[in-house]
């Protein structure tokens, strides 16, 4: 099926003058008409700025502006004016729309963070509009790039992201003028000219139609306004019907009257065609996350079978009610300018209820491709893969490797579906099921730290919900979670304010692990701060709900929490205590590696208190645990430890043998220092808000 050129109604043609078979929409490579336009546009980039008249080189990028209403060919003419310029900026082209199908504004945090990613930056998870946006700035200051912004709902939207460098092309696309950024002349699209609009014609019906009633074909094109979506609709509408004339359309639009638009007359002639099952199917695409649909989508929300939705799609692809996204996996957009009138016909034809069941297919279907999405990465003989093999195959991957490019391929869709379905407020239990999935998916296929950014919104929306619905246990856990991330990227003060409020939520929900994950992480971020006693004091309270639980394996670790920050504020003596606790602890637990590093670590301690001759004897039995536990890079990080102590006691030729030894283990891969065998006690995790799924 051809691709429909754009989601605004662009028109195109073929950049080798070929023309496509009759019947076929213009494709992505095609571009008609505007030639005015795309002539005034590219002389206003050469044009002399105010700054440049005074005198003054310019402080910022220049913005072309494209207005235009909904359905115009204003996105189609700023890619192609983007295509034409490309040349000139070859640190390419960074595209990004500003406003939700919906008509909600972007917000700059999130398109400052999706065109960094563009530009192959990192993005911290957490940060703010105004870092996001001074990092996006400072990156563009030594390209040069064209930046295409789509959509723009006002002016505030466009400066918070104009690039600080001249070197660097702004083209925005709005429905009026950006009032508020200086030197702009915005270039405002009417209709197509009469030969363009008839040439898109022609490529939907052929020529011949066109030719034996030319005054008819003028006149639809005037009945359309030269709309260019308007004219890919009629044209959609004559290609599915071969034996109607051009005439024909003509006077069924001039029946319509004159109530609403061109676009919304045409729309609602090619609506009025369709099948009731294929009417029902197209406005319910309205509720689709992002204006983004697959064929399971459509098949969640119509109640339908994957192949019939995934039919359905390609017939309105064909006649210009959708456009296929260039994509490996079939994808499809709703034009932003079919949304409203969409909405209203959901409004008019569909009640409440059937439009929530409809929303909940949807969020269980995406829950169930999540679940089936994670356990494709298990082993054959997990319960997870056990309940895999019970789905349907619809629902199922073929290999870890095609659950990962769905995943990729959808998660726009994915994290817009988690959003709406927080907004609605209607199907929380779906939407934190939903939430759950969607971050063990993630994590289980790019890692914490690849989509961490991600995740960061992902819990903010688990923390929402939690608040909402008054849930203190999946509130503490999305505390945790966000206060993880915080700490990660930095903001330790940040950190430590969440995860107070987790430790308040998990006491609420009297829940033993986030009440001592809690009172754990609080310690750790007053360490972090440089606040050792009040980490001592945290990680005590940690320690005393461990034993009180009998909780022994984190008991040992807590005593070595506790003995390194005695150590940092050189409390020599209590970190040798706590050290001797958790080497006890290890011992009994049967964890003979733990057990070595504690020793390794109680050995430091007695070299920092002046003690070589005890910190030799406690090294040297680290070195024998070390090897019963079968660890040779702990070894020989512990061979290097004594080799240093030995040299302090003025014994070279031993400090020589043990050097020697440390070699012989890891050749050039040899450890800095034992330090480096230290486990993150405070490693990040993924705590889900439901034991479902």
């Amino acid at each position: 099926m051809a691709d429909q050129a754009v989601d605004d109604g662009g028109t195109k043609v073929s950049a080798k003058g070929q023309r496509p078979a009759a019947g076929s929409a213009p494709t992505k490579s095609q571009f008609l008409g505007r030639a005015r336009e795309l002539k005034e546009l590219r002389a206003d980039i050469e044009r002399a700025g105010l700054d440049t008249i005074a005198g003054r080189k310019a402080p910022r990028a220049r913005v072309l502006l494209i207005a235009g209403k909904p359905g115009s060919g204003r996105s189609a003419l700023a890619a192609q004016l983007a295509a034409q310029v490309a040349e000139s900026y070859p640190d390419g082209i960074l595209r990004a729309r500003l406003t939700e199908p919906d008509g909600t504004p972007v917000s700059t945090e999130a398109t400052a963070r999706e065109l960094l990613t563009a530009l192959g930056l990192s993005t911290p998870p957490g940060a703010d509009a105004d870092d996001l946006g001074e990092r996006l700035r400072e990156a563009l200051a030594i390209r040069r790039a064209v930046l295409l912004l789509d959509d723009a709902a006002d002016a505030e939207q466009v400066d918070a992201l104009l690039p600080d460098s001249p070197d660097c092309l702004v083209i925005a696309v709005s429905g009026g003028p950006l009032t508020g950024i200086a030197d702009v002349r915005p270039c405002t699209l009417g209709g197509l000219d009469t030969k363009s609009a008839l040439e898109l014609l022609d490529h939907f019906t052929g020529s011949v139609r066109i030719t034996v009633d030319p005054l008819a074909a003028e006149g639809l094109v005037e009945l359309c306004a030269g709309q260019p979506t308007a004219l890919v609709l009629a044209g959609g509408w004559l290609a599915a019907r071969p034996a109607s004339a051009v005439a024909d359309l003509a006077k069924q639009l001039r029946t319509e009257g004159e109530d609403g638009t061109p676009l919304a007359r045409v729309f609602r002639l090619s609506y009025a065609s369709l099948p009731s099952t294929s009417a029902r199917i197209l406005r319910l695409l309205s509720l689709a996350p992002a204006g983004l649909v697959d064929p399971h989508t459509a098949s969640a929300l119509a109640g339908c079978s994957v192949q019939a939705a995934h039919t359905a799609l390609d017939e309105f692809v064909a006649l210009g009610l959708l456009r296929a996204v260039p994509s490996p996996l079939p994808q499809y957009e709703v034009p932003g300018c079919f949304q409203p009138l969409l909405r209203a016909l959901v409004d008019t034809h569909d009640r409440p209820a059937e439009v929530q069941l409809a929303r909940a297919r949807m969020l269980e279907r995406t829950v169930r491709l999540l679940v089936s999405c994670r356990a494709i990465t298990e082993t054959d003989s997990s319960p997870a893969r056990e309940k895999l093999a019970g789905m349907p195959r619809a629902l199922r991957f073929s290999s870890p490797r095609a659950a990962e490019d769905w995943l990729r391929v959808r998660q726009p869709a994915l994290l817009a579906s988690a959003r709406l379905a927080v907004a609605d407020g209607e199907l929380d239990t779906l939407a934190r099921r939903l939430m759950a999935a969607l971050v063990r998916a993630m994590v289980v296929h790019f890692g914490t730290r690849a989509a961490a950014s991600e995740l960061y919104g992902i819990h903010r929306l688990v923390l929402d919900v939690a608040e909402r619905r008054n849930l203190p246990r999946e509130k503490a856990a999305a505390l945790l979670n966000l206060a993880d991330l915080d700490a990660q990227t930095g903001r330790r003060t940040d950190a430590l304010a969440r995860y107070r409020a987790a430790l308040d939520a998990g006491r609420e929900a009297n829940d033993p692990y986030a009440t001592g994950r809690a009172m754990e992480s609080v310690g750790g971020a007053h360490q972090e701060l440089g606040d050792h006693d009040r980490a001592a004091d945290w990680y005590g309270r940690a320690l005393a709900q461990r034993l009180a639980r009998d909780e022994r394996v984190d008991a040992a670790r807590l005593y070595g929490r506790i003995a390194t920050v005695h150590t940092y504020a050189g409390r020599y003596g209590e970190a040798q205590v706590n050290w001797r606790a958790a080497v006890a602890g290890h011992r009994k637990n049967g964890d003979v590696a733990s057990q070595a590093r504690a020793l390794s670590e109680m050995a430091r301690v007695q070299e920092y208190a002046g003690r070589p001759e005890e910190s030799l004897r406690t090294c040297q039995e680290a070195v024998e645990w070390a090897r019963r536990a079968d660890d040779a890079r702990l070894q020989a990080a512990l061979q290097l430890r004594l080799a240093d102590t030995l040299d302090r006691l003025g014994d070279p030729a031993a400090a020589r043998l043990h050097r020697a030894a440390a070699e012989r283990m890891l050749g050039d891969e040899l450890p800095e220092s034992a330090s480096g065998m230290e486990h993150d006690a405070n490693a990040y995790e993924i705590r889900s808000a439901s034991a479902e799924d």
